[in-house]
């Protein structure tokens, strides 16, 4: 068998324990990853529900037992990339032990074929419920010789062909079949039950070779129905079934390139943003089949859930490779999670219920863009609802923009160059979707905000610049109410530290020129980009990779403790891939990216949240270049490896629109300035055309020159939800300065404005 992953390298214990992921294209509604070469999760009856924290296997002889995950010594092997058919073979002393792993394409079942050799061995399997996403108040108990568990309204059942000689029900850490081994060398025990716990069960397999079936239902009498019948049809009738749905899958992939190990990595990239969707909630991506340091906390969420914005990354990364029905059922299930007012939940468990409680704006914006890519390519099957959700979506980005609330990385609200550059995007983009007078307002706010974004977060003549030899840069985040660029963020996992906004440098600006809203050459991209290198770069065995932000403490401990609420931020995989696109675009080698995101990967192919920056840790399993505790795999990195491997076939990213590439491949000077109280004018010059806005009607109270002439003109719609008033040049000409306040159906607002009124007419 063939060993995934970079030669040398042994699976970390630090890692979320992940080698492959897997799932059946049917109705099947059961997930699971693998991890140290055996069973890890397993997910019913979604991807947000986790039943199990592993099963294992304990192999033993007299005088002997060892528990195959700790040996650490395996290959794991599927037939094809694209095809989550894991089939690993653990090596010991004296022993070999085959399994293969599926899900059965019509059952809420895992089947796990074994074969043990070796003389004088037994296999004991070895399962921890952890039942409703706990491993609190779970029942396990032994009936004949089935296995079974239940909490709640969720229940499984472990059998086995031809069967168990013996098995026994005990909690962890004290009765369980682990302990028994511990402290007597055999299993000995045979308890019948473990009522209200946290528990675990074992059995003793009648032969070295034969079938397991793990099922899952409601009721436990459920439970052993479907995993009895999927072992009366047969494990090869399955196989075939399993096999046959993920190659029909894949012969619509277009993934094919000049490298075979890089083209390798893109398949099985593909297939984990397959295997990540939902069945019982058909278009629902979760951001990961794991959870972050898991195994040194609780969270009943973990990546357990959508983000809005990774399962766009998934829809773009799948459609650019061909998989064009995909895209729309994730598509459509965003269009059905979209609140009323347009906008997203921060993230959401795949039924659509809410974990966090935040808000993104580029999780607004970015469903435009994918409905934008699906009518380009022709993949619209229902234009009308489509329609309508572009329309609230771009509605509420005009009324509550261009500030976030949360930024990307959800942790501060303000403007980066990330979600500005996705807001502008989306309104030109989405704009083609608009009727009249709504598709003019959203391509000349996305004119406004465009020409702004250098105002609102580029900086000049810093030390910052001075230490590096620039003339200037994009920050991170400009904090929301701040005036100029000079205020201070709170670095949310570094203990409430608090660091100059200028001091703080990410990848975000990237984003613009891979958007076209900025030329790869542009000064100001190329200097930020010089202290990006400066800064964030980490060079490791596997290839370069990039921090999220200088400061940042989201990551292990220096000694190599897991990640508790503050820590040192690691470097990020997808950010490789963010590097790489500006490198393409740049008319650079984009591979060396392509590279150290596949050498980054696990046994299996996964692509890790973070890898390990500092000096090895072997203890902690903790290697330069390596998967760190934190989320494996990623869906965002790996859709961020598939686009980029696309985008070097295809010359042009998959966020590349040619309409908004072609609106901003020069400057463009807004037509008109839309002023708002959090992203006023100061200045203007009397040939340009000021609109005042507001989200609701008011009537505008206006004098020049010091109040003089005072008139009241009411405001108008504008489409998306916006009001205003518009003063042409005309209105302008000959003052020096406007000044204004606005009344509102509740009253006044309490507050003047003044515009001051340059004298000199030119160009911009």
């Amino acid at each position: 068998m063939e060993a995934f992953g970079a030669p040398g390298i042994p699976p970390t214990w630090a890692s979320s324990d992940k080698d492959l992921v897997g799932a059946a294209l049917g109705i099947s509604r059961v997930w699971f990853t693998l991890g140290h070469g055996i069973l890890n999760e397993v997910f019913w009856p979604s991807t947000g529900e986790p039943q199990i924290r592993d099963l294992g296997f304990i192999v033993a002889r007299e005088g002997a037992w060892h528990e195959v995950k700790r040996v650490r010594s395996y290959t794991l092997s599927t037939p094809a990339p694209e095809i989550p058919l894991p089939q690993v073979l653990h090596r010991g002393e004296g022993y070999t032990l085959n399994l293969e792993f599926l899900a059965d394409p019509s059952r809420d079942v895992v089947l796990v074929y074994y074969r043990l050799e070796g003389e004088g061995f037994r296999l004991y399997p070895l399962l921890a419920p952890h039942l409703s996403s706990s491993g609190h108040d779970n029942t396990a108990w032994v009936e004949g010789s089935v296995l079974y568990a239940q909490k709640g309204m969720a229940a499984l059942a472990l059998l086995a062909a031809p069967g168990f000689t013996r098995a026994s029900a005990g909690f962890v850490g004290f009765s369980d079949g682990w302990q028994d081994f511990q402290r007597n060398g055999a299993m000995t025990w045979g308890f019948r039950q473990a009522k209200g716990g946290n528990v675990a069960l074992m059995g003793e397999l009648l032969a070295p070779a034969g079938v397991l079936a793990l099922g899952f239902a409601k009721i436990p009498e459920g439970a052993h129905t479907l995993a009895a019948s999927s072992l009366a049809e047969g494990y090869g009738a399955v196989r075939a079934r399993y096999l046959e749905g993920w190659e029909a899958w894949a012969r619509g992939l277009k993934v094919e390139g000049a490298s075979p190990e890089l083209t390798r990595m893109a398949r099985t990239s593909a297939m984990v943003l397959r295997v990540h969707e939902d069945a019982t909630y058909p278009g629902a991506v979760v951001a990961s089949l794991s959870t972050p340091w898991g195994s040194s906390h609780d969270d009943p969420g973990g990546y357990h859930l959508v983000w809005p914005r990774d399962a766009v990354e998934a829809g773009m990364a799948l459609l650019a490779a061909g998989q064009v029905q995909d895209a729309r059922r994730m598509l459509a299930y965003l269009v059905a999670t979209q609140r009323p007012d347009g906008s997203w939940q921060q993230n959401f468990y795949p039924d659509g219920r809410a974990y966090w409680q935040g808000l993104q704006l580029d999780e607004v914006a970015l469903p435009v863009l994918l409905a934008a890519r699906l009518e380009e390519e022709g993949g619209l099957a229902e234009r009308a609802q489509v329609q309508r959700m572009v329309q609230k979506a771009l509605g509420f980005i005009a009324q509550n923009g261009p500030y976030s609330p949360q930024d990307r990385w959800e942790e501060n609200a303000g403007a980066n160059p990330f979600t500005l550059g996705v807001e502008v995007a989306a309104l030109v983009a989405g704009a083609a979707f608009l009727e009249e007078p709504e598709r003019s307002y959203a391509l000349s706010l996305a004119d406004a905000w465009n020409e702004r974004i250098e105002e609102w977060t580029f900086v000049e003549n810093t030390p910052l610049d001075h230490q590096h030899g620039v003339r200037g840069h994009y920050v991170r985040i400009r904090p929301p109410g701040t005036m100029g660029l000079r205020g201070r963020v709170l670095v949310q996992n570094r203990q409430g530290e608090q660091v100059a906004a200028e001091e703080l440098v990410g990848l975000e600006f990237l984003y613009l020129v891979r958007l076209g809203l900025r030329s790869p050459h542009d000064p100001r991209i190329r200097d930020t980009l010089r202290l990006a290198e400066a800064l964030l770069r980490v060079e490791t065995p596997s290839g370069p990779f990039y921090h999220r932000y200088n400061h940042d403490g989201y990551g292990e401990h220096p000694d190599g403790t897991p990640f508790d609420g503050n820590g040192v931020g690691r470097a990020w995989p997808l950010l490789s891939g963010e590097r790489g696109h500006y490198a393409l675009l740049a008319g650079e080698d984009p591979r060396p990216h392509l590279w150290a995101m596949a050498r980054a990967a696990s046994l299996g192919g996964l692509i890790p949240e973070q890898v390990w920056d500092s000096p090895p840790i072997p203890e902690r399993g903790l290697f330069p270049g390596r998967p760190t505790g934190s989320a494996m795999p990623l869906v965002w990195a790996h859709a961020e490896y598939l686009k980029l491997f696309l985008a070097w076939q295809q010359a042009h990213p998959s966020e590349w629109f040619q309409e908004v590439a072609q609106r901003y491949q020069s400057p463009r000077p807004p037509e008109i300035l839309h002023w708002r109280t959090d992203t006023p004018y100061r200045v203007i010059r009397p040939d340009q055309t000021l609109r005042v806005e507001a989200t609701r009607r008011f009537t505008l109270h206006f004098g020049f020159d010091g109040w003089q002439g005072v008139q009241e003109l009411p405001a108008t719609a504008l489409g998306l939800g916006c009001f205003g008033v518009q003063l042409n040049a005309a209105k302008l000409e000959g003052h020096r300065s406007l000044e204004f306040t606005r009344r509102f159906e509740e009253g006044w607002e309490g507050r003047d404005y003044r515009v001051e009124i340059l004298q000199f007419i030119g160009p911009p």
